[in-house]
């Protein structure tokens, strides 16, 4: 936690005495919050404000400015996409989870891993924090060097697929809607592989679950991954 970070965000009352560090939560301007979890604590408590619409937050995490609209926090400013996390994937790892990354203030995101290799071909999978069955996906795949084509297809399986694990690079594109919502998730998904010669492949991802996630992991069907970034965008609600 920051330096600036708060925990509460203070009420005062007639005749009460305030010391040093009321004023100097007092005169900080925007309070600062580490995550969104300590924001939502800081409120409604005993001696702290009640939320209402205008209040504004910083949040340390996501380098974020928000204001509460009178029934959800929105980003300041916002206007597309809003990097939320940057995740660098270590060295021969067997699996990646970025955590916290969905939350009620989008409805949408993106997300994008770029650059990672494996350490022998696979399957590159993912798979939303809480839920562990009803993925479906359908994805042509086409061999831009030869025109070949194929396709990738789950069946209410265990995870949903992010691409091909090669020895050279793997991009992948995921648009997806309502991974925090208690709600049906669904997305695209756009792939590129350097695999022996150049494929690509775009289709649908779902998942069929009330669930509410708050992140993912992603991992290889075999072996491990090393290197690449994941970063994880979200999509402004108006």
């Amino acid at each position: 936690m920051g330096a600036n970070a708060t925990t509460f965000v203070p009420a005062y009352v007639a005749g009460e005495v305030l010391t040093a560090a009321d004023l100097s939560v007092t005169n900080s301007g925007i309070p600062v919050f580490a995550t969104t979890v300590t924001r939502d604590a800081a409120f409604g408590g005993t001696g702290e404000k009640t939320l209402a619409e205008g209040q504004f937050a910083y949040i340390e995490d996501t380098n974020t400015t928000q204001y509460y609209d009178g029934a959800a926090w929105q980003p300041v400013g916002a206007s597309g996409l809003t990097l939320i996390s940057s995740t660098t994937v270590g060295n021969a790892v067997s699996s990646v989870t970025v955590s916290n990354c969905f939350s009620a203030t989008y409805k949408a995101y993106k997300i994008l891993f770029d650059g990672g290799t494996a350490s022998a071909q696979c399957d590159l999978l993912g798979q939303l924090s809480g839920i562990t069955s009803n993925y479906y996906v359908g994805i042509p795949i086409v061999d831009v060097a030869t025109n070949g084509t194929g396709s990738y297809n789950v069946n209410n399986g265990s995870t949903f697929w992010v691409g091909f694990g090669s020895t050279n690079s793997t991009i992948a594109n995921i648009d997806i809607h309502n991974p925090f919502a208690t709600q049906y998730k669904y997305g695209s998904i756009n792939v590129y592989i350097k695999q022996g010669t150049n494929n690509a492949g775009n289709g649908y991802i779902s998942c069929v679950s009330n669930t509410s996630s708050t992140g993912f992991v992603l991992s290889p069907s075999t072996g491990t991954i090393t290197g690449g970034t994941i970063r994880v965008y979200g999509y402004a609600n108006s």
